[in-house]
């Protein structure tokens, strides 16, 4: 049996860094091998720095781990990277340069025009910006890929069979997102419980710039963004976990409910033929019922790593509605970053990191 990759995580006391610690466990082919966060933690074992919040048990494994600070001197191949926005964009370069795979799943180079932003099931060819990033920033071995923002994600793999079977013009969506999408401690419960919160900071801006790099083509080591407009709206619910998204579509073929929910149901890609491990059977999860799909009873499909879609339905503005809804931590951020792991593996592109 081959050796397992050694990864790190960088930012792994907070709700996305225990995400990682969670899904790593017993993966075949990656390993923990540190961990690292901010100085308040630095130094302690794992199981003392860490609040743990997630429903299964802190890992006996890691338990003992000490935290580290996110210097790029880690005993790793790969650093994934759940670290705030407010330092996340040195360090990630700084452990690129010293020559780790950073899998990122921080705002700070999304946008970056030499940076895949990458969602497996739809721009899988966007790695070959990885060439052009290494050449530019002189990075010999190292490089970054990041995972979009939470709700474009989810919206992403929804638009993603309606815009291969039919070309999208344009899109607007209204989210309900989740309280763990806020970090811990997040948004205060006297803010949040029983209402609704009609604004998130650089939220809507995200969705609508990163769903446009994602679809976007590649040409000349460029990403020419695809000329779909989006226009989006972003609340805070009092749901702890699950993204649900309010999607109007204008199609540039026109189709009928029977072609639209078949290319749904139908749509597969590289992950599913590759078998990642990570990857849902089924990227698209269609139901039938009117009333789903729902956070509580839905999130969890396909262990949290699809897109459910719901309520297809004519618009008398757009042409198509739907419902929709993704895990935020799971595929929206973690699960997310760790699939990209494992498409880079799979095509390579870790081979000189070995």
């Amino acid at each position: 049996m081959a050796a397992k990759i050694k990864v790190a995580i960088l930012g792994a006391t907070g709700i996305v860094g225990q995400r990682f610690v969670q899904l790593l466990q017993d993966h075949p082919w990656f390993e923990i091998s540190a961990l690292a966060a901010s100085e308040r933690s630095v130094g302690r074992p794992y199981a003392e720095a860490v609040r743990w919040k997630l429903d299964t048990p802190l890992p006996p494994s890691v338990r003992d781990l000490p935290v580290l600070e996110p210097k790029p001197d880690l005993e790793a191949h790969i650093a994934f990277s759940s670290l705030d926005a407010s330092v996340a964009g040195p360090i990630e370069e700084h452990f690129a340069q010293a020559g780790y795979a950073v899998i990122s799943n921080s705002k700070n180079h999304r946008m970056d025009e030499d940076v895949p932003l990458l969602v497996p099931e739809i721009n899988s060819e966007h790695l070959a910006l990885i060439e052009r990033q290494q050449a530019r920033r002189g990075y010999r071995k190292g490089f970054i890929v990041t995972n979009p923002n939470c709700s474009a994600t989810t919206l992403s793999l929804a638009l993603a069979p309606l815009e291969r079977a039919f070309g999208i013009a344009s899109v607007v969506v209204t989210t309900l997102q989740a309280v763990s999408g806020a970090g811990y401690p997040g948004v205060p419960s006297l803010d949040i419980l029983g209402n609704v919160i009609p604004y998130i900071s650089e939220e809507e801006e995200k969705i609508e710039r990163e769903t446009r790099k994602i679809f976007g083509r590649l040409r000349d080591h460029t990403i020419e963004f695809h000329p779909m407009s989006v226009s989006a709206t972003a609340t805070r619910i009092p749901v702890l976990d699950g993204h649900t998204e309010s999607v109007s579509v204008q199609l540039r073929t026109p189709a009928t409910l029977e072609e639209i929910t078949d290319a749904l149901r139908s749509y597969r890609s590289l992950p599913q033929q590759l078998r990642l491990p990570s990857a849902p059977e089924h990227p698209i999860v269609l139901v039938e019922e009117q009333d789903r799909p729902q956070p509580r009873l839905d999130v969890y499909r396909e262990k949290g790593m699809a897109t459910i879609v719901g309520r297809v339905r004519p618009c008398s503005a757009l042409g198509w509605k739907f419902v929709i809804l993704g895990h935020n931590t799971l595929r929206g951020a973690a699960g997310a970053a760790i699939l990209n792991a494992e498409l880079l593996k799979a095509q390579g592109f870790l081979r000189c990191l070995e």
